[in-house]
């Protein structure tokens, strides 16, 4: 550990291969970290044929046809092995886009997807996940199931249309008796296929982009503006590249990037203004999670611009799978960006799972609202009055390092609230300051053996 300050992070294109019928290539990097060397398998379709969405019967304004010629377009790259299928320069209105192995979905420059309003577009319900409890839901606007080599490319944008989504930010009684049902559901183990969340007072709302159970994703330089819930969600993936894309996204839930119970992962060179966290590690709630028994695991994020956000880095508050070996390094939240931590990590009696090996340096920051590093055991938000502690499991958390963090306003430097039964371990920070602290105290601590500030 005391090395980790010596550690700069290199990528290091090692080889390109093929596997089984593929015509995608596969880059095999490597991403050296505090932690040790993350090896990733990035998909490379340089060499794939190209698939026109005009050639399959995609016309601009016609939504039934160009969701149709997508489809086949995917169907057709898929079917040969690999292919780019390509939405030329100009807007397209679409409903649900499902890739396939060995697709690209690649967006060229003055290229708008627009994704409908209209819930039915997003029907059949599919396997999917609210809040870290698997279920039934609409389908997320990007979804990939079960693939391998897939990839959401170029520099065009996709856009959510926000007129429905927006009346179902509320919450009405209606929407937490679903979310009642689903936790109680999830609790004793019910079958995610009975867990129907589409039933016409629920309002789930869908993810922007899922890769569930994928591996071998690349997202690059795509721009995303607006979304239902969550944007960017890799989950119970493997072998993750998230470079140059740009969020803007200021709905209700709207993180920018949630890996979840998902390992191997770079993001990097991203531009994020959304109304949530930017970065929001996850893994999982309650009997889910331990029935799933999948961490988060080596994510590595780097040369990040926040332009908004709650907190640069969430970590929780669904992490019962686990979540270790995280590396965040160059990253910037510029002046206003209104934050309240740069680094949160937040649990519950509820959770168990764990947080391990949580490294941050050079990282600047304008003012934030609250502090630089928060942890807090005992958040529960709408939950601690609407459901019951079913099981109860706290979350040891240890080995947390910062170094050359500077913030310009700040409430504190460090918050952290630990449970008497279970203290919070091995807490380092090094050269973190900030211009100016407001509060009477710049370190609060509860619960907390070994702290350090250097």
């Amino acid at each position: 550990m005391k090395n980790f300050f010596i550690y700069s992070t290199l990528i290091l294109c090692l080889f390109s291969f093929k596997t089984d019928s593929s015509k995608v290539a596969i880059k095999r990097i490597k991403v050296k970290a505090p932690f040790g060397t993350t090896k990733i398998n990035m998909p490379d379709f340089s060499k794939c044929p190209n698939f026109i969405i005009s050639d399959f019967g995609a016309l601009k304004g016609d939504k039934i046809k160009t969701s149709q010629a997508i489809a086949k377009a995917i169907d057709e790259a898929n079917k040969q092995g690999g292919g780019n299928v390509i939405i030329p320069e100009g807007e397209w209105l679409t409903g649900k886009v499902h890739l396939k192995s060995n697709v690209n979905l690649h967006l060229n420059k003055g290229a708008l997807l627009l994704f409908s309003e209209d819930p039915n577009d997003y029907l059949p319900a599919v396997h999917t996940t609210w809040e870290g409890m698997e279920c039934y839901n609409y389908s997320p606007l990007i979804y990939a199931y079960q693939c391998k080599n897939v990839a959401l490319t170029g520099e065009g944008e996709i856009k959510a249309k926000m007129d429905v989504w927006k009346k179902w930010f509320s919450r009405p009684k209606e929407h937490m008796e679903n979310l009642k049902n689903l936790y109680m559901m999830a609790s004793y183990y019910k079958p995610v296929e009975e867990r129907q969340m589409v039933n016409g007072t629920a309002n789930f709302r869908p993810q922007f982009v899922q890769f569930n159970r994928c591996e071998n994703i690349l997202m690059e330089n795509i721009t995303i503006t607006n979304s239902p819930f969550w944007t960017v969600h890799p989950y119970l993936s493997k072998n993750i590249v998230i470079r140059g894309i740009k969020v803007y996204a200021h709905g209700h839930n709207n993180d920018g990037i949630d890996p979840e119970m998902s390992q191997n992962v770079l993001i990097e060179n991203c531009i994020l203004d959304q109304g949530d966290d930017a970065i929001s590690i996850k893994s999982g709630r309650n009997q889910d999670a331990w029935r799933l028994k999948t961490p988060s695991k080596n994510i590595i994020i780097r040369n990040l611009t926040v332009k908004n956000g709650h907190q640069l880095v969430a970590l929780g508050s669904e992490l019962s799978g686990g979540i270790e070996n995280v590396f965040v390094e160059k990253c910037n939240v510029i002046d206003g960006a209104k934050l309240n931590h740069l680094l949160f990590i937040k649990t519950n009696e509820r959770r168990g799972g764990y947080v391990n090996n949580i490294y941050i340096q050079n990282v600047t920051s304008g003012k934030i609202d609250l502090g630089i590093l928060g942890i807090e055991t005992d958040v529960l938000y709408q939950w601690r009055d609407l459901v019951p502690t079913i099981e109860r499991k706290l979350t040891p958390i240890a080995n947390v390092y910062l170094k050359n963090v500077k913030a310009k306003d700040v409430k504190f430097i460090s918050r952290i609230l630990g449970e008497k039964e279970l203290p919070i371990r091995n807490i380092s920070l090094k050269n973190v300051t900030a211009e100016k602290v407001e509060g009477k105290e710049k370190f609060i601590q509860e619960n907390v053996l070994n702290f350090t500030v250097k």
